[in-house]
């Protein structure tokens, strides 16, 4: 029920009083401040209350006897809870706890109890809701006093662990030795997701993602000794912010499969890694591309190469490139455009050793001809010569096999004959 003025057409409300300090020691009606009253407990616009004692309320006016929208902002300024409720105390229309402020308002008023919203406005002081925003913990915050602080609570780890959400904000210390722990999918949770570690353990610690995601663009990232980074999910994916490399272990590995072949660029992160091993069957021949920086890199050619190549380039027009033959590793260093071989022998060396290499991937080649060149064929001696990837020499401990036609120009003489031999 509404009263509408007859000059105006708008709604009535009862004389209004703006503010009242309430003092509650005892359960207590409210009146509206109906034709001047001002002497018994009558409700204001704004409340200030002070709770006495707990288990108190206070019971609001009869709701018909207001229009619709008749408000109150009530603000318990004590240290005690106490409850507001309907005129008839059937009904609780709000609990408000101390330092907090509520504001309740009439949105119905068929009845003297009538229907009743509020709404919850902040806390009349800031320590009183500093705890509240916290919330359970760990969420990154605590609170302390009056105020908020970040937080982020130690957790040891010694044994293998998979993250999960309420991992939020923790900072974990892995103290044993080799491991592995592993990022839950970032599908499941936030954009803004993220969780501390630092390995104060005596072996690598590798971080792996779930299902195919990428950290720092790779699926795994190893943190050797005494190395820390935040890790945040993207929602899609992962990156470390301020990675720390430890001094005395700077070497990361990187372990690629390249078998699609063509040109392959390698991210910042991986990149970074100063060993560098590639695996895989190649479909054909493959340039890997590196940022053109300076920089030192240990190549591993791992690939089943099948008569391929792989080679390393900045991508530089006209720069320098090194190709790597397979099962075979090379020492490479870049001046930001140009990548050299570092491999070299040791002036007043005695030895020098290389791989052993197949007739496809000779172990002494030519650059431009990688698949010819000299190797070892097997045990008990054996030496070969390999031309295009096909041995032609097979010199042995029992003696010489040419492979092929053995064509002479001019004079010469084989001692003791050709074993099985035509003129």
């Amino acid at each position: 029920m509404s009263y509408n003025s007859p000059f105006t057409g708008n709604v009535i409300q009862p004389t209004d009083v703006s503010y009242r300090a309430v003092t509650l020691s005892a359960n207590t009606q409210l009146e509206w401040p109906i034709n001047g009253n001002a002497t018994d407990d009558y409700a204001a616009r704004i409340m200030n209350v002070t709770a006495t004692a707990g288990g108190l309320s206070l019971y609001m006016p009869p709701a018909n006897q207001a229009s619709v929208g008749q408000d109150a902002l009530i603000r318990n300024v004590g240290a005690t809870t106490f409850t507001v409720k309907d005129y008839e105390g059937t009904n609780t229309i709000v609990t408000i706890a101390a330092g907090e402020s509520k504001y309740i308002y009439i949105t119905a008023n068929p009845t003297a109890t009538g229907t009743w919203s509020n709404i919850a406005f902040g806390t009349g002081t800031s320590s009183a809701d500093a705890g509240t925003l916290a919330g359970s913990q760990p969420t990154g915050l605590v609170a302390e006093g009056s105020v908020l602080n970040q937080a982020h609570p130690i957790q040891t780890l010694t044994n293998s662990y998979t993250f999960v959400t309420t991992d939020r904000a923790l900072t974990y210390v892995w103290s044993g030795g080799a491991g592995s722990v592993t990022l839950p999918s970032a599908n499941t949770l936030n954009n803004n997701w993220f969780t501390l570690i630092k390995n104060n353990g005596t072996g690598t610690l590798t971080v792996n993602t779930t299902g195919g995601q990428l950290l720092d663009g790779g699926t795994s990232k190893a943190f050797q000794p005494s190395e820390s980074a935040f890790i945040v999910c993207s929602g899609t994916n992962f990156v470390t912010v301020g990675y720390g490399v430890s001094t005395q272990f700077e070497y990361g590995v990187l372990t690629k499969d390249v078998s699609a072949g063509g040109t392959i660029t390698l991210t910042a992160s991986e990149a970074a890694n100063t060993i560098m091993i590639f695996t895989g069957t190649l479909a054909s021949s493959v340039t890997v591309i590196v940022p053109p920086v300076v920089n030192f890199y240990i190549v591993s050619n791992q690939t089943v190469a099948g008569g391929n190549t792989l080679t390393i380039s900045t991508g530089a027009i006209g720069a320098s490139t090194a190709t790597v033959p397979a099962n075979g590793q090379a020492s490479l260093f870049c001046d930001a455009t140009n990548i050299f071989n570092a491999n070299t022998t040791q002036a007043g060396g005695t030895t020098f050793s290389i791989v052993d290499g197949t007739a496809a991937n000779p172990s002494l080649n030519f650059s431009t001809e990688n698949n010819t060149g000299i190797f070892r064929p097997g045990g008990g001696g054996a030496f070969g010569i390999s031309i295009l990837g096909t041995q032609r020499f097979d010199l042995s401990a029992t003696g010489l096999t040419i492979t092929g036609n053995v064509q002479a120009s001019g004079s010469g003489n084989f001692e003791g004959g050709i074993s099985g031999g035509t003129f």
